[in-house]
């Protein structure tokens, strides 16, 4: 890359990270500019697929609610909207932040097996649509439809298209934005929930970075970058919030013990103390601006 495709600067630092979720090891080499901060992988590998396996975190079992528990979801949702909240999920504060009803048109982009939209139909949402191209199990399924289909495929238009940690798997943040302002209805929203390099893990870990998650994540932005993207297409950002786990703490470190995600017992890792701790650092760093990912939340003007 000669020019960064965002800010357009042409100074570049030089990153090299390796796969670690699964342990496969490798060289990718990644771009970060130094204008924006954004992160590009420099070569994109020609079969990504070997990196998500079937035993990939998204590709998990799908959990059913029965009607009984299904009722009191909807239940939960309907005493949330009314301000009282009883333990509320984390989609809750997503939905709060929105202009959404329950007749929406949603999309949830690299749905994985579609237990997010699963949840939000036992809450009352009834136009549900997932696209994720490593999809197999398609059609409606009783409340929901999944779709494998890429983004650039799609060219239904929706009042919400939700990118839950789908982003920084797509190439080209401008052409995803480019497209993205095509598929929102006038007035329409965007989330995008992605890591940042505004974290300070990321700053102080560099390559062992739990979320650089090499090659999977082709590209992760800046904060500064997705003000950026949303002005180059005409969306407002109205809202950012940091939403980091403790996992960019365990995980950094286990990665630079050597050791793969998968495969590795976390017990015997860290004491039940050292893990407390860490989702308390968590929590201070998000409400410090320095969590190493945050939701984005875009409108399309009318």
């Amino acid at each position: 890359m000669s020019e960064c495709e965002i800010f357009k600067g042409k100074r570049f630092e030089l990153l090299t990270a390796k796969e670690r979720m699964f342990g496969l090891g490798g060289n990718f080499h990644y771009q970060e500019c130094l204008t924006c901060h954004g992160l590009f992988l420099e070569e994109i590998p020609a079969d990504l697929d070997i990196y998500y396996p079937d035993n990939y975190y998204s590709f998990g079992s799908f959990n059913s609610s029965g009607a009984i528990s299904q009722f009191l979801k909807r239940f939960r949702y309907q005493l949330f909207k009314a301000g009282i909240p009883i333990n509320p999920p984390n989609y809750f504060e997503w939905i709060a932040n929105l202009s959404i009803s329950e007749t929406s048109n949603i999309a949830d982009i690299g749905c994985g097996n579609g237990q997010l939209l699963a949840e939000l139909s036992y809450c009352g949402f009834k136009n549900l649509h997932g696209y994720d191209p490593y999809q197999e199990n398609v059609g409606n399924l009783g409340g929901f439809t999944l779709y494998k289909k890429s983004f650039y495929d799609i060219r239904e238009c929706y009042d919400l298209v939700m990118f839950h940690h789908a982003f920084e798997h797509l190439p080209s943040p401008a052409k995803v934005f480019k497209h993205l302002v095509q598929v929102l209805n006038p007035g329409g929203e965007a989330l995008i929930r992605v890591p940042v390099t505004n974290g300070k893990v990321w700053q102080e870990e560099r390559d062992f970075w739990f979320q650089l998650d090499a090659p999977r994540h082709l590209f992760i932005p800046h904060s500064e970058s997705m003000q950026k993207l949303a002005d180059s297409v005409g969306l407002d950002l109205y809202k950012t919030t940091f939403d980091s786990l403790d996992s960019q703490f365990w995980g950094t470190e286990l990665y630079k013990r050597g050791k793969a995600f998968m495969g590795t017992d976390l017990r015997k890792e860290f004491s039940e103390k050292e893990m407390k701790a860490f989702e308390k650092k968590a929590k201070e760093y998000n409400e410090m601006g320095l969590g190493d990912q945050a939701c984005f939340y875009f409108r399309k003007k009318d």
